[in-house]
């Protein structure tokens, strides 16, 4: 991914300490870690930038992780995004119930296995990866169609002549290596 552009990991937390935690977990994998204290943080950043996964704080003043994460479910850009709620209380069934209700892939209690997070992120950062090859091919097929449907639009294939065929293979020439181009 070196050339690429590194996935973005959103960790939202009111507690900056549990943030500099998470950084330390996380360090060494290749990403780009996108630290917030609010939810109200956290939909303002998403608004703007992409990320592979959303790490949410559970508990938090104003806008709790539960309501943060039902606000990314129900935006079309955002809906995607794979959400690991974290949380500071002891494993609660309800409260895991209501996290997976809201969205979240996962719901960690605290204290957690750092190795399982670190795993657990790496997993969606590799499937953001290859999601974002497949919309980048996706988009290469469609620049190819379009070409095509071009060329095939100067040829004339609705029975015209051509009136000039060195001009018009030089058209095509043209908008073939245009099309190329924009592949590279």
């Amino acid at each position: 991914m070196s050339s690429r552009q590194l996935a973005r990991v959103l960790a939202v937390d009111d507690r900056r300490e549990n943030l500099l935690a998470l950084q330390a977990i996380l360090e060494g994998l290749p990403i780009e870690m996108v630290a917030v204290t609010s939810g109200e943080d956290a939909l303002k950043r998403l608004l703007v930038e992409d990320y592979a996964v959303i790490l949410l704080d559970a508990h938090m003043p104003g806008m709790d992780g539960f309501e943060t994460a039902g606000h990314v479910k129900q935006r079309e850009r955002t809906r995607h995004i794979p959400i690991l709620f974290l949380t500071a209380v002891d494993y609660d069934p309800h409260l895991a119930f209501r996290g997976y209700q809201a969205g979240a892939v996962d719901y960690i209690s605290k204290p957690f296995d750092p190795w399982v997070l670190r795993s657990k992120v790496s997993v969606f950062v590799d499937l953001w990866a290859i999601q974002s090859q497949l919309a980048a091919r996706a988009a290469e097929n469609d620049a190819l169609g379009t070409a095509v449907d071009d060329v095939l639009d100067m040829l004339g294939t609705n029975g015209t002549p051509v009136a000039d065929p060195a001009a018009m293979l030089d058209l095509i020439r043209t908008r073939l290596g245009t099309a190329r181009a924009g592949l590279e």
